[in-house]
């Protein structure tokens, strides 16, 4: 509503300065002063209104995250798949928390050991989304690929494996 006021005020100026030359003169002093209030005005409005605000709430406690040591691989197998590079993971994730499993990131390490002496092939990560309850488990299956040649397949793998990431929620 003010500044419908504001409005009608300012169209009555601008008509009298138009119309009669003797209000002109004194319309430049009025407008220029009554632009100075209004920023003025505005100012102090900002600077009350910023002054009120209040520090966020802090956020309610979530319930400690869950970590890799919570959760357990068991009966892990490797069996290579009709490409000569890449491998079929097939085990069983068991969740030892009261939170819930979303997924896990599963980084393996493959090396070819024939006589005693390994060399190091390369590593995989992969992401694996199974959404597995406090106190069970779940059976996952993933795909892994390592750079090597073809017709140079290892001869005797050793694999190595780890839980490198994990993602949890609370129990609904």
């Amino acid at each position: 509503m003010l500044w419908l006021i504001v409005l009608l005020v300012a169209v009555a100026v601008v008509y009298l300065a138009a119309r009669y030359s003797r209000f002109r003169n004194r319309a430049e002093l009025v407008l220029s002063i009554a632009v100075a209030l209004g920023l003025t005005i505005a100012f102090v409005i900002w600077l009350s209104e910023r002054g009120n605000q209040q520090p966020p709430a802090p956020q309610p406690t979530r319930p400690a995250g869950l970590t890799a040591n919570d959760v357990a691989l068991e009966g892990v197998s490797f069996e290579r798949n009709q490409s000569e590079r890449s491998y079929r993971v097939r085990g069983t994730v068991r969740n030892s928390s009261a939170l819930s499993l979303e997924y896990f990131r599963l980084t393996v390490t493959l090396e070819d050991c024939p006589g005693g002496t390994c060399e190091r092939i390369g590593d995989d990560t992969a992401l694996i989304l199974v959404r597995v309850p406090g106190g069970q488990s779940r059976p996952f299956e993933t795909f892994l690929t390592f750079p090597f040649r073809d017709g140079e397949a290892p001869t005797a793998p050793k694999w190595t494996y780890e839980i490198s990431q994990v993602r949890g929620t609370a129990t609904r």
